[in-house]
């Protein structure tokens, strides 16, 4: 099957390694370096679901008409990506693989004559270097459409399938709000340098982790969202989670952590600011802090962190733990 990727980055990188693999004609967009190297030695894939190295097509841009387009850029790059490569994006099914609430809005905009395919991913992968790609824990991925034709999302989710655990579901906009709780792991590693597995073992890192979480949760339910189950994380959980003591809730994310295994998994917004690239905070925890303000309502501890992971990129130092718990601590009590 011939299938372009947009954004061969740790996300479409491991997605394109795995659909060469089974045999698929990839071609891949990527730049500088590791549009090089996937030229001249291939992808290399490893980690969790095996390794390997797939040679793929390699260019800037799509060079011609796929079956199937997958998006995998930052979600602050993927309406100009769209826009770049149109000519090979109208009328073929288009799956945007995206942080935050705003994937399919974007995508529609930037390419009104494609059928629009949201995805998230739950496996957590590592751009290692130029060329290389490492999956540090496998996941299931969730595909769904804004409307009620799910057609295009079970064809899609058909496709991916066949290589990685993916599944269409009905309720993308739940699914979206499921994986902005599970997303407010990438602050505190972004904010503070270390690991999500290291920022979990930190009681004090935790607890800021876990009332991120809530806020979020709450946020969601005062808009009347009804949670999609991801990695166990169910309505009915959720809507306990928001309620809960801070101490009981804890154990989210330490079962998360557990999810991850022991390789050390920086988070999407590490890997960024590690590269010296604008982070996705401002379509994860800023969503956040948006959809409060929609209602009339504050996420202080969302705006916070969006706030710190500016800072880090701003002046390249990461900040102590001892030093963050000092600047949560109004947050928390807010």
């Amino acid at each position: 099957m011939r299938i372009g990727i947009i954004g061969a980055g740790a996300v479409g990188g491991a997605i394109a390694g795995l659909l060469a693999r089974a045999g698929n004609d990839v071609e891949v967009t990527a730049r500088g370096a590791h549009l090089q190297a996937l030229r001249e030695s291939g992808l290399t894939l490893t980690g969790a679901w095996g390794d390997s190295v797939s040679r793929v097509r390699a260019a800037a841009t799509l060079s011609r008409i796929n079956e199937l387009v997958i998006v995998a850029t930052k979600a602050h790059d993927a309406e100009q990506a769209l826009r770049d490569n149109i000519r090979y994006v109208r009328n073929v099914p288009v799956v945007i693989f995206q942080n935050g609430l705003d994937s399919l809005d974007t995508a529609a905009q930037a390419s009104p004559r494609s059928d629009i395919i949201g995805a998230l991913a739950t496996f957590a992968s590592s751009f290692l270097s130029p060329g290389t790609i490492h999956v540090t824990a496998a996941g299931p991925s969730y595909l769904g459409v804004a409307g009620d034709n799910d057609v295009p999302a079970r064809y899609a989710a058909d496709v991916l399938n066949a290589v990685m655990p993916t599944f269409a579901v009905p309720n993308f906009r739940g699914a979206q709000w499921t994986k902005l709780v599970i997303n407010q792991v990438n602050a505190l590693p972004a904010i503070t340098g270390l690991s999500v597995q290291e920022v979990l073992a930190d009681s004090r890192l935790r607890r800021i982790m876990t009332a991120s979480m809530r806020e979020t949760a709450r946020v969601a339910l005062a808009q009347g969202i009804y949670f999609e189950t991801l990695q166990g994380l169910s309505h009915r959980r959720l809507r306990q989670f928001a309620r809960a003591p801070l101490w009981f809730g804890q154990l989210i994310p330490l079962a998360m952590g557990r999810r991850m295994g022991r390789t050390p998994n920086p988070g999407s917004t590490l890997q960024s600011i590690r590269r010296g690239q604008p982070s996705e905070v401002d379509a994860l925890n800023g969503a956040v802090v948006r959809a409060a303000q929609e209602r009339g309502n504050e996420a202080p501890l969302n705006a916070l962190m969006v706030e710190l992971v500016h800072d880090v990129e701003a002046t390249g130092n990461f900040l102590s733990p001892d030093d963050t718990v000092a600047r949560c601590a109004s947050a928390m009590h807010q």
